[in-house]
């Protein structure tokens, strides 16, 4: 289940989207695996159910998700979806270790946080 944080800046669309996208990459949600319908997600997060409808356009113009005809909606997750999520998190990671660097972090501290999985308080 997408969880939302109504204090979080992003707008819910994008927080649904996100957080289906991270359980499509992360394997939670399997390729072939039914999403709920429309008006069940909207029931059950208590939204409007076009914000849901706009997520789910956005997740299948992207590839993670494809739309069967009254079926409903249904994962893809194929490999070059997955490939492109690694690569927007690569973007992120590049992005967040030069700003870390400009501030005066050390890359063997940088090196260091990830041998220990990040745990280290820096």
């Amino acid at each position: 289940m997408i969880h939302l944080d109504y204090r979080d800046s992003r707008p819910i669309y994008t927080q649904i989207i996100d957080g289906f996208r991270e359980q499509i990459a992360t394997g939670v949600l399997q390729p072939g695996e039914k999403l709920p319908s429309v008006r069940e997600l909207a029931a059950a997060l208590t939204i409007n159910p076009n914000t849901i409808q706009r997520s789910y356009r956005q997740l299948e113009v992207e590839g993670w998700i494809a739309t069967v005809p009254g079926k409903g909606c249904f994962v893809c997750g194929s490999e070059q979806t997955q490939q492109r999520e690694r690569e927007r998190w690569y973007s992120a990671f590049d992005e967040s270790a030069a700003a870390l660097m400009a501030l005066g972090v050390l890359r063997q501290t940088l090196v260091q946080r990830l041998e220990e999985g990040g745990s280290s308080n820096a």
